[in-house]
């Protein structure tokens, strides 16, 4: 008897774990495809991208986009100030967000629910876009690098996260003893709270670094020099150079070149501007999750 439910038990594991691997293969394809397709589109020769020839594997390999990427000023230029912004802004991010965290998450703060109620009012409601923009261009930081960063110096939800971390993960007896041997409430937070906070900064970092760097709103609204443009607008711009209309000009052929190229370096930059984030995650992705786990014990 015994033997027969072990065995009805094994063969529904399988079957379980079967159907498991099989949702799992649909999902990896579904994500993968798109992955792939952009890759081999930016390896293969731009007729064959614009014909729609290319379904899988690269067609004519080539590395034309990848060179006219490189060769082109603006990608770098574009390249450059997305870095800038993307390090400045996520340093001003993090701490923002530990100076608003961490007192919120001290029971000894008064009204700290009050002021925690302020914060997430912020979340659903807010001025909108044109009293934003109002906003930026009184305070004088239209088309500075000041415009990219400060109105977003601080997320809520990153800030609840925080929080939340910093209760669930710093003993209050390690606040007590500190203040017993003398120290501050700076000293603390730098001495203490910062270096046991590693994999929630590490999370904080990925979420601000990757909105940075991706940040294209800001640029669109607050910036008109092009020197300041990030990469995601250099990118909008070659975009808008495959949306040709041939009925405005009788140079068919060359405004059918320009679109291929265009095109074929559209893909290319696609993975160029990927590759910081490629590249970072997986020296976060330990903490990622360890820091998404922890801070969510508490809510």
């Amino acid at each position: 008897m015994n033997k027969g439910i072990h065995k009805k038990l094994c063969t529904a594991d399988k079957i379980t774990y079967l159907v498991f691997d099989l949702i799992l293969t649909i999902l990896f394809v579904i994500v993968a495809y798109p992955l792939i397709l952009i890759i081999s589109s930016s390896v293969s020769s731009s007729s064959a991208v614009v014909t729609g020839r290319v379904k899988l594997l690269p067609v004519e390999p080539t590395l034309l986009g990848y060179q006219t990427v490189f060769r082109t000023k603006s990608v770098w230029t574009g390249y450059l100030n997305s870095f800038y912004y993307a390090v400045l802004g996520t340093s001003i991010n993090l701490v923002m967000t530990c100076l608003a965290a961490y007192p919120l998450s001290r029971k000894d703060l008064r009204g700290r629910n009050l002021i925690m109620g302020l914060f997430t009012f912020t979340m659903f409601f807010s001025g909108g876009l044109i009293p934003g923009f109002l906003l930026v261009s009184d305070l004088g930081m239209m088309n500075t690098v000041w415009a990219m960063v400060l109105p977003g110096a601080i997320s809520v939800y990153n800030m609840i996260l925080a929080r939340t971390y910093f209760q669930s993960s710093i003993p209050v007896e390690l606040l007590e003893a500190s203040q017993i041997d003398g120290c501050n409430n700076t000293r603390f937070i730098l001495k203490v709270v910062i270096p046991l906070s590693k994999p929630i900064l590490a999370v904080l970092c990925l979420y601000y670094a990757v909105g940075h760097w991706n940040s294209y709103l800001n640029a669109l609204l607050y910036l008109n020099d092009a020197r300041r443009y990030p990469l995601q607008i250099v990118l909008r711009d070659i975009l808008m150079l495959t949306q040709v209309d041939f009925s405005e000009s009788l140079d068919t052929e060359f405004l059918l070149k320009q679109q291929e190229i265009a095109t074929l370096m559209k893909y290319s930059l696609i993975i160029v501007a990927s590759l910081p984030v490629l590249i970072a995650y997986p020296f976060v992705q330990k903490y990622f999750v360890k820091g998404v786990m922890i801070g969510s014990l508490k809510g």
